[in-house]
């Protein structure tokens, strides 16, 4: 290790938050190395090549490309962005087809009103309540300055002024599930239109606030795909001299006196710290790499109640097909009922990415699709051997196919399957509670997880990632990994402006 007279921070895990601690903490003036126990960095941010094609897992849309927000600015400091990305030309959030009708969100929310309307007149109230309360929830924008802790009341008064409006659709859908705000809606397709994207179980607010980022131009998709963007995070680590070791487990935390002095690996080899940054899934980190006492009330609460705290996994498949396929396009369909697991589903989308020269090959690009999992999910995919389990991918593969060439007939003897995979996947790559890639659902029933990234009876650790926040995602993950070197930075009194 390097021999220096910096105060040395260990980070475990070498996803977004694992690498953004990492940067931030080399400009804080600290000695950084990250473990990471896969062959490659970025945790659930990457992608893979399979037959010479790449299948990305991760992004969808990225919160914080708008420049002048908090995240760009956290974005374009660790190497992710940069003034002159290029974005993907996408104009829509989604499509939701039902019964031959179709009905799309674009990032145009007037285009969109007019379409609802006439796709459903009988709902124009409803519709109209709906466009204002996605336009109000553009001002809820994520903070990411510092952490909520560290905020004054300037800070209050000036996010106050940011969000005059937003307590308003906080106060009515933030107490209703995406299930029940269907119910308002007359027309079958619009009803389906509310929960295709996310699971119904979703406080409603949710959704309006993921479509307002979309709207607002501050969730584009950078060209490049998930990898590329977690590399070029990797390599701004590297250049500043942060150190990383790919493939290396750790097999626990090592506590003295309240103080992490460093961590054990697999291997048996101790390394010391001046202070330890976990930035790993929750439920590995208080149930092996440390003693569960320290495991936060909130995280116990949550993981002996999965009724009130779902979580969201999915089954996935990745297919080349024809480039002429509705590029760059989102689309849900109606399926014959299928059983995945435990649930039985009839509904499903078909994601194009034809948008990126990254998923294009030879004339043919990748299609997905994924099948929303749960807990209960989960547990049908953990009991399956080694057999049964891949008896089962290969058989919902030929079931979900059958249901992708029926909408969409030209698909025929076109669908090249290039890769399947599962809660299981997530859990064996990730060590992710239940194959969850995001944290809890935000549920009307279920109160939102939010720590301070510091755990009762350790000084010197501060807890990172997406778990330190429902319902995660990648800006929880980065802010988080930010806001841990700040925590540092105000116990040394040092200025935390970084």
């Amino acid at each position: 290790m390097a021999n220096s007279k910096k105060e040395k921070i260990i980070i475990i895990g070498g996803g977004i938050a694992g690498l953004t601690a990492g940067i931030y903490a080399l400009n804080s003036g600290f000695e950084a190395e990250i473990f990471e126990k896969n062959a490659i960095a970025g945790g659930e941010c990457i992608g893979w090549n399979r037959k010479g094609f790449h299948i990305d897992n991760c992004i969808h849309w990225l919160t914080g490309t708008r420049k002048g927000t908090d995240l760009y600015d956290i974005w374009t400091k660790v190497g992710a962005l940069s003034d002159d990305m290029e974005y993907a030309d996408i104009d829509s959030f989604y499509t939701s087809t039902y019964n031959g009708t179709r009905v799309t969100l674009y990032n145009d929310l007037e285009k969109t009103e007019k379409e609802l309307i006439a796709a459903s007149p009988e709902d124009e109230e409803e519709i109209k309540k709906f466009i204002q309360a996605v336009e109000i929830s553009k001002q809820c924008v994520f903070p990411g300055k510092k952490p909520m802790e560290m905020w004054g009341v300037k800070d209050y008064i000036e996010m106050g002024k940011n969000m005059a409006d937003f307590p308003k659709v906080m106060k009515e859908f933030s107490k209703i599930s995406l299930e029940e705000y269907a119910k308002r809606f007359k027309s079958p397709l619009l009803k389906r239109m509310i929960t295709d994207y996310l699971p119904k179980e979703y406080a409603a607010y949710s959704f309006l606030v993921s479509y307002a980022t979309m709207a607002d131009g501050n969730g584009k998709i950078p060209m490049g795909a998930s990898l590329q963007m977690s590399l070029r995070m990797e390599e701004k680590f590297k250049e500043l001299g942060g150190i990383i070791h790919l493939g290396c487990s750790i097999e626990k935390i090592v506590i003295e006196k309240k103080r992490a002095t460093g961590i054990e690996l697999k291997n048996g080899e101790f390394v010391s710290a001046d202070y330890v940054i976990p930035t790993i899934d929750a439920y590995p980190l208080f149930k092996k790499l440390l003693p569960e006492k320290y495991m936060p009330g909130e995280f116990a609460k949550a993981y002996n109640e999965p009724g009130t705290y779902p979580i969201t996994s999915g089954f996935q498949i990745a297919y080349a097909v024809s480039e002429n396929f509705s590029e760059g396009e989102t689309i849900f369909v109606d399926i014959d009922p299928l059983k995945v697991a435990y649930g039985t589903c009839d509904r499903m989308y078909v994601k194009a990415y034809g948008y990126d020269p990254i998923f294009v090959k030879d004339g043919k690009q990748v299609i997905q699709t994924c099948i929303t999992q749960s807990h209960e999910d989960f547990a049908v995919w953990k009991s399956y051997t080694k057999e049964e389990y891949n008896k089962v991918k290969e058989e919902l593969i030929a079931e979900v196919s059958k249901r992708i060439v029926a909408n969409f007939p030209e698909l025929e003897g076109d669908l090249e399957v290039l890769d399947c995979w599962t809660p299981l996947t997530y859990e064996r790559f990730c060590n992710a509670y239940h194959g969850s890639y995001m944290s809890f659902i935000t549920t009307p029933e279920g109160k939102q997880i939010r720590t301070k990234g510091r755990i009762k009876g350790i000084d010197n650790l501060y807890v990172a990632g997406q778990w330190t926040s429902s319902p995660g995602g990648l800006p929880v993950a980065a802010a988080s990994g930010k806001f841990a070197i700040q925590r540092i930075l105000k116990t040394q009194k040092r200025s935390i402006d970084i």
